[in-house]
């Protein structure tokens, strides 16, 4: 199921200021780094989940199209074992940022109610998009999202 953040669905939604989160992704930076991006895509997943698999092709699209701009998009992996979100990534590549959240604590503060949950998050730490599930007649809307955060 995919969703346009209304209602009940996401805690977080467009306006709302984004809780700090003390994770580092693979880059070796803060998920939300201080500076040098206009939006970062917080993206939540799972190697369960079956739309995430739809999503990363279009993840990696979007971090080479669009990084240059001010892009910064991070896969964060709510798995409870490393290593399947590990498996998951060698069947599907990420070529962005991916922090891993065991205890899943990113989740509870953004409150994630499905997989995956995104966020798309401007310079000022504050929600512009928020987003469940994934499908591909999604795409354009949200890419557009997208280059409007970073025009």
């Amino acid at each position: 199921m995919s969703g346009w953040a209304a209602g009940p669905a996401l805690a977080l939604t467009a306006g709302d200021k984004v809780p700090a989160l003390g994770l580092q992704a693979s880059d070796g930076l803060a998920v939300m780094p201080e500076g040098g991006w206009r939006a970062v895509w917080v993206d939540f997943w799972a190697s369960w989940c079956g739309p995430c698999r739809q999503s990363f092709p279009w993840l990696n699209q979007m971090h080479e199209r669009h990084r240059s701009a001010g892009l910064r998009i991070v896969g964060i992996s709510l798995d409870a074992q490393q290593r399947d979100a590990q498996a998951f990534l060698q069947q599907v590549p990420a070529r962005f940022a991916i922090a891993f959240d065991p205890a899943a604590d990113s989740g509870r503060a953004f409150d994630v109610k499905g997989m995956p949950s995104a966020y798309l998050i401007g310079p000022d730490r504050r929600v512009l998009l928020a987003h469940r599930g994934f499908r591909n007649d999604d795409r354009p809307e949200l890419e557009r999202r997208i280059q409007s955060a970073l025009a």
